[in-house]
């Protein structure tokens, strides 16, 4: 451990001033903030949170149902991640609708469904799309090229979300006290920081982009001890994010996506936080519009809470009981980025 690294951890472990909770939301961040056993180098008055940055977790749940009414009509495969599979809908997940006779492929990127599609032309395939701005051009890229192949057969049900938005809705009804940012990182490589700079000022609240090795989260987690209080941001990720957005990802997604409203687990419809197909490629669309938030399969289930920070994972009467990897009940334990997942890994 070099000198650095030492002073980063003395400083944080000996905080000792207001109490702070400082939210990530970037499914990344919260994965590697887990493995490199961050949480227990702070000190108590110290409190990291995890966002709304696992896309698998703020999938909401009439999503799934929809993708299971798909998979079991007679013409149709759903093609999705294997994270997706185990998302419990209101009454079953994707696996579980599987084992009953529905048609479901996993695949590990969304353009073999180009291969599926082509050489089954008798079939429609609809592919489970979700994610953040990342994921979305990869989405796009798969639009065109069906298009440019003829492939008439290939259809996509979208949960696709914008970070901004999300954010002002969590600084906005203050469901729980922020007092700063990890930025998502990955997402940042795509808008820039200008965005998050304006909420920065406009809410007083810091923000730090960050990178994702251990010593860069310490650095940004005392960047925002120290900036508490100020509306500002600070790039710690300059090799990769810049303040300008990604103009040739920007492009692609808008030609073929609008942006319209989303709904969220946990958090209800918010304005202007997703993207739809547009009307020239709307022919690509599974019936992606109007997919809100059904009844939980079990109502106890706090995901929604852990997702705004009002809970934490251990604070859920299911958590580590009937709700574990093995055995989900709600979207946090699915998903590799999920903070109920971690939660239960660390204290294995």
């Amino acid at each position: 451990m070099d000198e650095r690294t030492k002073q980063l951890i003395s400083f944080l472990k000996n905080y000792d001033g207001k109490e702070l909770r400082l939210m990530e939301v970037c499914g990344t961040h919260t994965a590697q903030i887990a493995k490199n056993g961050i949480p227990s180098l702070l000190s108590d008055k110290i409190r990291l949170i995890s966002g709304p940055g696992c896309p698998v977790c703020v999938t909401v749940s009439g999503y799934i149902d929809r993708l299971i009414e798909l998979a079991k009509q007679p013409d149709i495969v759903v093609v999705t991640f294997g994270d997706m599979l185990r998302v419990p809908g209101s009454r079953v997940s994707l696996a579980g609708a599987k084992a009953e006779g529905a048609k479901v492929r996993m695949v590990y990127s969304p353009m073999e469904i180009l291969k599926l599609a082509e050489e089954n032309r008798e079939k429609k395939f609809v592919f489970a799309a979700v994610g953040f701005e990342t994921t979305t051009p990869v989405y796009a890229l798969l639009v065109k090229q069906a298009q440019q192949k003829g492939l008439h057969n290939i259809r996509l049900l979208t949960s696709l979300k914008t970070m901004p938005p999300v954010i002002e809705w969590l600084c906005r009804t203050k469901k729980t006290q922020i007092d700063g940012f990890l930025a998502p990182g990955h997402v940042c490589t795509v808008t820039g920081t200008e965005l998050f700079e304006q909420l920065a000022r406009k809410y007083e609240i810091p923000f730090v982009a960050a990178g994702f090795e251990g010593v860069q989260l310490l650095s940004a987690i005392a960047a925002l001890v120290k900036m508490q209080g100020k509306g500002e941001l600070k790039n710690f990720y300059p090799s990769a994010v810049g303040r300008e957005p990604n103009i040739e990802a920007q492009n692609k997604v808008d030609e073929i996506f609008d942006i319209c409203d989303a709904a969220w687990r946990g958090m209800g419809v918010i304005p202007n936080s997703g993207r739809k197909l547009s009307d020239k490629y709307r022919q690509f669309d599974a019936g992606s519009e109007f997919l809100m938030e059904d009844e939980k399969k079990n109502k106890a289930c706090a995901c929604a809470q852990i997702l705004t920070g009002e809970k934490r994972p251990e604070e859920c009467p299911l958590f580590g009981k009937v709700c574990t990897p093995d055995s989900p009940q709600g979207a946090c334990m699915v998903s590799m980025e999920g903070s109920c997942f971690h939660s239960f890994e660390s204290q294995k």
